[in-house]
């Protein structure tokens, strides 16, 4: 496909011969050695298996994005220091560029595949056959994500609000995100260091709380936490409605069920866990009522379980809507002010564009927001001023004056002004200076 569309491509369609002219480029060339071993094994009946190795040639179409990305990051962070390009590097910044998105990618790509090693290693007959891999692939993740750990350190004293050597790290280090990269290197360092001291084999399941390092280029969970802090009365009230009304279930079945069934209702903890299931409308089977109170109570807490439990996952739901409706408004009213000066330049641009990837919004979406926008300005725009600032201009002033004065003489032309002076006269609506000034407007005599 490369090949045939290269004439359309902006490096070749102005020379001669632009698909020759792509295929001896360095990228073509390492496009056609990674496939090339394949071929040549099923066309040429020859022993070729010395070609294999050209099979890792395709690490090198990374290049295609790499290069790029490496150029750009150089030319934003010339004349940076190499703190502030680490900075750019591993921090959301106009200095980034697509190698921070390229970095991002990267250390998620690392922390997918170490949590599925993990979970890998879980199962034994993967574990006994790959042990040594496994042991390699950890270390290696390990040793990228203390390389990530030690460089955000290093470089967040150039986030506005971490300045100082010591204080700025500090708070740097304590912040949720940090706290997460740390405790996702952590139990392997336990483990190197411990390990002849105590049994550190479980603290291996805790590597899966790397994937919360998912969670830093995820606009989701700052979403959920505003959510939960906003709804949090409403919602402690409803889990305090939930325990009480478990703890009530509980001791009623234990009371009903302990001397039919005394091994499942043994005691009020292990009514609790039935209560719960109930409520929560699963119903495992393993602890069931057989008395016919014992029943009626699992019908009526079933069907207040559907009721009670969906409190919360309305709240949140809603709230979500909430959030979601102030962030569209945030960007409308930013849209608003980029609209101002009646276009939108590259970099606002580019704004638009990143509000609309983190809100989600299609380009439909974000055009006719635009164009909602666009509207609202031109209807403020011809929105009548107040009079005080009309007053301030006196070139203003006498046009709205002259606007005035023929706004009045299409009423007198309008209306029927022997009924108007008979109005205008009875109980006195107008002055005599009004209703003169009105004569002489209309091009009578007073």
């Amino acid at each position: 496909m490369r090949f045939y569309l290269a004439p359309e491509d902006q490096e070749f369609k102005t020379t001669k011969h632009a698909r020759f002219a792509f295929a001896t480029s360095p990228f073509a060339i390492i496009d056609f050695l990674a496939v090339a071993p394949f071929f040549l094994k099923a066309f040429i009946p020859i022993d070729l298996r010395v070609l294999r190795f050209l099979r890792l040639l395709r690490i090198l179409k990374l290049f295609r994005v790499l290069v790029p990305a490496i150029a750009e990051f150089k030319q934003l962070n010339k004349n940076r220091t190499f703190r502030q390009k680490i900075h750019a590097l591993v921090f959301p910044s106009p200095y980034g560029g697509a190698m921070q998105k390229i970095f991002e990618v990267f250390i998620a790509l690392w922390v997918l595949l170490s949590v599925i090693a993990v979970i890998l290693e879980s199962v034994q007959s993967v574990h006994y056959i790959l042990n040594l891999q496994f042991v390699i692939l950890d270390a290696v993740a390990v040793a990228i994500f203390t390389v990530e750990y030690c460089m955000r350190l290093y470089s967040c004293v150039e986030e506005p609000g971490f300045k100082g050597a010591v204080l700025g790290r500090m708070k740097q280090a304590k912040s949720p995100s940090t706290l997460i990269d740390f405790l996702a290197i952590l139990p392997f360092y336990l483990e190197v260091f411990l390990h002849h001291l105590f049994d550190l084999r479980f603290l291996r399941v805790f590597r899966l709380a790397r994937l919360l390092k998912l969670t830093r280029g995820s606009d989701a969970s700052t979403v959920l936490v505003k959510v939960v802090v906003r709804e949090w009365p409403i919602m402690s009230a409803s889990a305090f409605i939930m325990l009480l009304l478990v703890i009530l279930t509980a001791s009623l079945g234990y009371l009903f069920e302990h001397d039919v069934q005394p091994d499942k209702f043994e005691n009020i903890p292990t009514s609790i866990y039935w209560a719960v299931i109930t409520l929560a409308s699963v119903g495992y089977g393993d602890i069931s009522p057989v008395t016919p109170i014992g029943r009626t109570l699992t019908i009526v807490l079933a069907l207040l379980g559907i009721g009670i439990f969906a409190i919360p996952a309305a709240l949140l739901a809603s709230a979500f809507s909430d959030e979601l409706v102030k962030k569209r408004d945030a960007l409308k009213a930013n849209l608003f002010s980029i609209l101002k000066d009646g276009h939108i330049d590259e970099n606002e641009a580019l704004i638009i564009r990143a509000e609309a990837k983190r809100l989600h919004l299609s380009t439909e979406e974000i055009n006719a927001l635009i164009d909602q926008v666009i509207q609202e300005h031109d209807l403020e725009d011809r929105a009548p001023l107040p009079i005080h600032k009309i007053a301030e201009t006196p070139e203003l002033a006498v046009e709205h004056y002259k606007m005035l004065l023929s706004q009045i003489r299409q009423l007198g032309i309008q209306t029927d002004r022997i009924k108007f002076d008979e109005a205008a006269v009875q109980g006195q609506r107008l002055s005599a200076a009004e209703f003169d000034l009105w004569r002489k407007i209309q091009g009578k005599a007073g």
